[in-house]
């Protein structure tokens, strides 16, 4: 009979300690968000301005894809090429 408890206590708190370690709010006003100081405000905004730089000198990829282009036939020749 004990035997059974103390298993039934591991299995119990094998199965609790990964939904305990996601961690769970206790209180809704423990993520408040904190204001930036200047300096922080100042070092966000130059990463945003760097990151949107970069962003730029990345050119555009313009490449048109046809998955079913091998399965279709081949386009036909039209009165106009005929002539």
């Amino acid at each position: 009979m004990l035997r059974n408890l103390i298993q039934a206590a591991a299995i119990l708190a094998l199965v609790t300690g990964p939904a305990a370690a996601q961690g769970v709010a206790l209180s809704p006003f423990k993520h408040e968000e904190r204001k930036l100081t200047p300096d922080e405000l100042k070092a966000q905004q130059q990463r945003e301005k760097d990151y949107k730089a970069a962003m730029d000198k990345i050119p555009e990829k313009k490449v048109t894809v046809d998955p079913w282009g091998d399965i279709r036939p081949a386009p036909q020749a039209t009165a106009k090429n005929k002539q």
